[in-house]
């Protein structure tokens, strides 16, 4: 049943579809939903609130909506909130339940697979796999018996969701994540959404297609401890960036990566990821720059404008070289 005072505000790629995706095979398919493309973290902007409400938030920054969060409390909604990025201070108030956890190997649908005790953990690993957390997506795959060689379809499905996520606007992306979510909401495991959808063979095309442009470009600088790509202007460049951040940092194992892609009205998204034995930590450093956040091993700025490129690269190049 539809359930108007019920809303679900979540965050587009993998984690964000996965967590709402566990929630709603335990819940059920009503209530509204808010999201958009990955970059698009100040959703709760959207968010109507009424006495009595429930909202839940699911892999948003409660720093980047604490705003939003004061005003719907304050309308005497609830709200109930999973998050494993830079939280800042948390409301002291009854109506705000917090499930966030800061922790570099966790995810977003992990703390929902912990609250709901594992029934549907298969799409925590999908996430886990998705936000390059690969030895929690093992983890997680074994506590819970999932078969060995399932892992790898449930790895690439979060892959592929993930990388549908990244792009400046919904023009961008293959799917939009409103309408994945609904795709996926049917199938309680992952691996029935992969068999009997077309949504897989549709992104693992342009996903293939993507890497092997961005995989063409040559780094605009390499030391020791850092490496930065600056891609061309194209829609397949916005769409890639977060993908090749992911891919790149299982090669660049010990540096700082940066990943500069031009956004339509000018400026940069950056997508950075950071080794976890450096001092600083992504998220750290990307909130140095105004729109910065994230977490400690992956974290982005959505808009560097033009001139504060070179400083960037400067500061970048500074903070994590050996």
């Amino acid at each position: 049943m539809h359930d108007p005072a019920r809303t679900y505000v979540f965050n587009g790629d993998a984690d964000g579809l996965c967590a709402l995706q566990q929630l709603r095979l335990c819940e059920g398919a009503g209530g509204t939903l808010i999201t958009g493309v990955k970059r698009d973290i100040r959703l709760l902007t959207h968010v109507t609130a009424t006495p009595g409400g429930q909202v839940t938030a699911l892999d948003l920054s409660h720093d980047q909506n604490r705003e939003d969060v004061a005003r719907i409390l304050a309308a005497g909604a609830t709200l109930r909130y999973f998050d494993h990025h830079y939280a800042g201070a948390l409301p002291d108030h009854p109506c705000f339940h917090a499930y966030i956890d800061t922790s570099a190997e966790v995810c977003t649908s992990a703390l929902v697979n912990r609250y709901l005790q594992g029934r549907h953990a298969g799409w925590a690993v999908v996430a886990a796999f998705g936000d390059a957390l690969p030895d929690l997506g093992h983890m997680l795959a074994q506590e819970h018996g999932i078969a060995p060689d399932a892992v790898e379809s449930l790895a690439q499905l979060g892959r592929y969701l993930n990388y549908n996520a990244y792009g400046e606007d919904l023009d961008d992306l293959h799917f939009s994540p409103a309408a994945l979510a609904e795709a996926m909401l049917p199938y309680a495991h992952p691996l029935d959404f992969i068999d009997q959808t077309d949504v897989v063979p549709v992104l693992a095309e342009g996903y293939r297609d993507d890497l092997r442009r961005a995989r063409s470009i040559d780094p605009e600088f390499e030391t020791t401890g850092a490496v930065m790509f600056v891609l061309p202007a194209q829609k397949w460049s916005r769409r890639v960036s977060g993908t090749l951040a992911n891919e790149m940092k299982q090669e660049c194992a010990d540096r700082a990566l940066a990943i500069l892609s031009p956004r339509l009205d000018g400026g940069y998204v950056v997508s950075v990821r950071v080794p976890s034995n450096k001092p600083v930590g992504a998220d750290d450093f990307c909130r140095l720059f105004a729109s910065g956040g994230g977490r400690k091993l992956a974290a982005g700025i959505n808009h560097l404008p033009e001139a504060d490129v070179e400083s960037f690269a400067a500061r970048f190049k500074a903070t994590f070289d050996d």
